[in-house]
């Protein structure tokens, strides 16, 4: 007979040991929930089954698979070469200047493809040779195409701020205009580092100097189709012509007329193609969702959150103490498990606790999004550093040396957003009002 107090920390226990063994996370999550119905005895098994199913059965979740869709359909839809030439008018005059568009170009691109993974390896497959011909450290090259990506995880419409929202019981709307601000501070300060870098090891601009108002004219109205995509979906959702599930639905529609009668680059028989890659790509996210519905039984049947809660305001019940605390704790974590599944998984255990401390759940969730983000380019688990290094063939070892300035560029970006909640709120606040 095990003893009941093991049997309340038995499925965590469970889950650690499945991560440590590299288990899947959505298998890992699905084990650990149902170790807790077989060891308890007290709960029919059959509500396993019905937590799983149940998760799926969501409104706002509709607009994880349209926005993937819409992203997939970008991506093949012609808009890279316009959005490059674009990011080239901008900042081909600038020192590491392949660097340099390689953020702007993340940063563009954040609007539109909604997935830090498909723009990782877009970026290290597009502009990763090109670096290294050009002189750049193969290394330096996997980095700042792997940070880069980073940024689509705020730009709207980003699939982490909605999984967010669904879960936290957020408005999508407020976590997508909040997202803003954050995604072009970090931006910011990738394209800082990479200059303090490139000035250094004399990676060298395109030209010397700016392409000029006329050439910056003609790339923008190239690219002013793509770029129209996101101030489509914000506008639509700020004055109600669609609500954020909507505005998923709508721009799979917008981004198919733009594909195929604006820049005639999409078939029509391209399309099974990318709805199979999407739905294969929605499923892995969701079948991370309804095992993280069953593990959040568990949580709350153990009443765990209200006792974590209860232990950190114990420690202190200031809101930026507080956020300070929880970011400390997520760095730690997060090198060692991926940032979507920690988003999964964290997010209803973490609620209690911002709600006891007074903090706004929308910079909440901005500062946990970021947070988590940065984990993608961190080792050794984070998920842009994998499909970088590997498309580039980079070890290890020589990823991590040179992530490191930029991984302190971003964490202060972070600390920034946790001590200044008006970077993240105001923008909404003026939006949608207070």
């Amino acid at each position: 007979m095990i003893p009941p107090g093991l049997v309340d920390w038995l499925p965590a226990i469970v889950l650690l040991v499945l991560f440590l063994i590299n288990v899947p996370i959505a298998f890992a999550m699905a084990l650990a929930a149902l170790s807790f119905f077989l060891l308890d005895g007290s709960i029919p098994l059959n509500i396993f089954v019905q937590k799983m199913v149940t998760a799926t059965d969501s409104y706002p979740l509709l607009a994880l698979p349209f926005f993937v869709l819409a992203g997939a359909i970008m991506n093949h839809a012609g808009i890279t070469a316009r959005i490059l030439a674009l990011a080239d008018a901008m900042v081909g005059h600038l020192t590491g200047a392949l660097a340099q568009m390689c953020t702007v170009l993340a940063t563009l691109l954040g609007g539109l493809t909604a997935s830090s993974s498909a723009d990782a390896a877009m970026l290290a497959k597009t502009l990763g040779p090109e670096m290294i011909r050009a002189g750049y450290s193969p290394a330096f090259a996997a980095v700042i195409t792997s940070c880069a990506a980073i940024i689509t995880s705020l730009i709207p419409p980003s699939i982490g701020l909605v999984i967010y929202a669904y879960i936290a019981d957020v408005s999508v709307g407020r976590l997508f205009i909040g997202g803003i601000v954050p995604g072009l501070l970090l931006a910011a300060s990738l394209m800082v580092t990479t200059w303090v870098i490139a000035r250094h090891r004399g990676y060298k601009p395109l030209r010397t100097s700016f392409a000029g108002s006329q050439a910056l004219w003609r790339a923008l109205r190239d690219a002013s189709w793509a770029l129209s995509i996101p101030v489509f979906i914000i506008v639509g959702i700020r004055y109600g012509i669609f609500t954020p599930t909507e505005a998923g639905a709508i721009t799979v529609l917008y981004t198919v007329l733009v594909g195929r009668y604006a820049y005639r680059s999409l078939k029509w028989s391209d399309l099974p193609a990318l709805l199979r890659d999407s739905a294969l790509d929605t499923a892995t996210v969701m079948l991370m969702i309804c095992a993280a519905s069953a593990f959040g039984f568990y949580l709350a049947w153990e009443r765990l959150p209200p006792k974590l809660a209860a232990w950190l305001i114990s420690v202190t019940s200031d809101p930026t103490a507080m956020l300070l605390l929880l970011n400390g704790l997520l760095i730690v974590l997060c090198t060692a498990v991926e940032g979507t599944s920690a988003l999964i998984i964290l997010t209803p255990i973490l609620m209690p606790v911002i709600a006891k401390a007074g903090i706004d759940p929308v910079h909440f969730g901005i500062v946990l999004v970021t947070n988590l983000t940065i984990a993608g380019v961190t080792p050794p688990v984070g998920q842009m550093m994998f499909i970088s290094s590997q498309v580039l063939r980079v070890p290890m070892s020589r990823y991590t040396v040179e992530v490191m300035p930029f991984l302190f560029a971003m964490t202060v970006v972070l600390l920034l957003l946790t001590l200044f909640p008006s970077l993240t709120v105001w923008l909404p606040n003026l939006a949608f009002g207070p």
